[in-house]
């Protein structure tokens, strides 16, 4: 029954970000949510190209990001879960086990208060499953490939996510 047990899906991890397209105030408003909701220490993310026309040079610091692991994972997801209405789009999902949903406003997410200094933000959240020995394709020494039995296929994922949370899936992007 090991086989069993290699095909366990489980969180890899749960980035959430907020990205305000400029720095300044709105971007150290995003700092304070996104550490307040998270507990963690937030990273600014920084434009990696230039864009004249939205006021972007390389390196202007527009987001912020937490990168979440383990318990902190879980308890996080299954917060944000029931901030997007216990809902997930079909549509989410990218096929390698991944997926990412929005919540619009902060104030829907479970224990959090408005506040004033703040104003209304939303956050993106992204969560990359895997199984067992997907560390073989990442490893510095003896590298291989995962082979295609062991992605996770969007039906998979689908399940898991469906099991573990109680979230209901949608079709598409009609379906909202």
């Amino acid at each position: 029954m090991i086989m069993a047990a290699m095909r366990n899906i489980r969180i890899d991890k749960v980035v959430v970000n907020i990205g305000t397209g400029k720095p300044g105030e709105p971007l150290d408003n995003a700092v304070t949510l996104i550490e307040r909701l998270t507990g963690k220490k937030a990273v600014r993310t920084v434009s990696r190209i230039r864009n004249p026309t939205w006021g972007l040079r390389k390196g202007l610091p527009i987001g912020t990001k937490v990168t979440l692991r383990g318990k902190a994972a879980e308890i996080f997801l299954k917060k944000a879960f029931e901030a997007a209405g216990n809902n997930l789009r079909t549509s989410s999902f990218d096929g390698k086990g991944n997926f990412a949903f929005g919540v619009g406003e902060y104030i829907d997410f479970p224990g959090a208060k408005y506040d004033p200094k703040i104003g209304m933000l939303g956050f993106d959240v992204c969560v990359a499953l895997k199984r067992p020995g997907y560390r073989v394709s990442k490893r510095k020494i003896g590298a291989s490939v995962i082979g295609k039995k062991h992605i996770i296929q969007d039906a998979e994922a689908q399940e898991f996510v469906a099991k573990a949370f109680g979230v209901e899936m949608l079709g598409g992007l009609e379906a909202e």
